[in-house]
């Protein structure tokens, strides 16, 4: 009885967890009329954040579920709203990404032929979390505990051979300098909006983990994104911090190497509380002691990273 209760029970949380992403997703799923000239903003995490920052009256975006989360029948959805879309603008996907035609250029296929694309990059900056990683590993689908990002320093311990606990300032610049390269490696395979430019000034506001930029990377791409799309809209700035969720720590001498005018935090923010790293620390460690093949494969991945930081030592 007690199981019967608990099954009903999972299928009643799973009902409310569909209605409840029907409701965020309303236009997406047809559940409200999108308006006249509506675009829609196709890719990971941060393609929301700049729906968000380029949506006005005059240039209405569809709030589009991240690629990654979309089903079968998600994409055959999509598939029909960019039929009637004015606009598309998405970030690289590869054709038939996991399996679904949600690649960019089948995306563009999809459109009317009178309909702008512009292709913007998905960002990562190292500069305020030059310790930090995060992987998609297919071998090893299940994301770390408590954080879903690796820690070099972290990774190290679980290797065997520590590091130092900070870098020299110099370090931090050129690990900062390395995911800009690796940035306009990218943008150089013919994106139409460039953001690598965008990280000078260092400021806080820049980027919360090494792969959610904040309202000082999002503003102005957002400003290109509208310029390039060629409308009569506007960046609308949403009066709160994008991307926010998860606030990785942001540590003293990465204040220092920057002369961040902020004080440094030296734990996680998730949803509002704060996790304390060492408890992230305690966590991680005893998560790759069990996966002994996924922390070989995170090594191998970080090794550049590893090393620069046991040099820096």
């Amino acid at each position: 009885m007690g199981g019967e209760r608990a099954r009903l029970g999972s299928l009643a949380d799973h009902g409310d967890a569909v209605i409840a992403r029907r409701r965020h997703y309303a236009e997406f799923f047809g559940e409200k009329a999108p308006a006249d000239g509506f675009g829609l903003v196709v890719g990971n995490c941060q393609a929301e954040s700049l729906r968000l920052v380029i949506s006005s009256e005059a240039l209405p975006a569809v709030r589009v579920p991240a690629v990654h989360e979309l089903t079968a029948d998600d994409a055959r959805r999509l598939h029909a709203l960019l039929a009637d879309a004015a606009f598309l603008v998405a970030q690289p996907i590869r054709d038939d990404y996991r399996g679904l035609p949600l690649g960019t250029a089948q995306l563009r296929a999809a459109l009317p032929a009178a309909a702008r694309t512009v292709t913007v990059p998905a960002v990562r900056f190292a500069g305020l979390h030059p310790f930090q990683a995060v992987l998609r590993l297919p071998d090893f689908p299940e994301d770390p505990p408590l954080v879903a990002y690796h820690d070099v320093r972290i990774v190290a311990e679980a290797l065997g051979a520590p590091v130092a606990s900070s870098v020299p300032a110099a370090t931090v610049r050129a690990i900062a300098d390395a995911s800009i390269a690796e940035l306009r490696r990218r943008e150089a395979r013919g994106l139409d909006v460039a953001a690598s430019d965008l990280f000078a000034p260092v400021v806080d506001d820049l980027a919360r983990t090494v792969n959610h930029p904040g309202n000082a990377l999002f503003l102005p791409l957002g400003e290109r994104i509208v310029a390039a799309l060629g409308a009569p809209g506007r960046v609308v700035d949403p009066g709160r911090p994008i991307l926010a969720a998860v606030r990785a720590p942001l540590e003293s001498w990465v204040v220092d190497a920057w002369d961040l005018d902020t004080a440094p935090r030296p734990d996680w923010i998730v949803d509002g509380e704060t996790v304390r790293a060492a408890l992230v620390r305690e966590a991680h460690l005893a998560y790759y002691a069990e996966r002994p093949a996924l922390l070989a494969a995170v090594a191998e991945r970080l090794a550049p990273l590893l090393r620069t930081w046991a040099e820096a030592a």
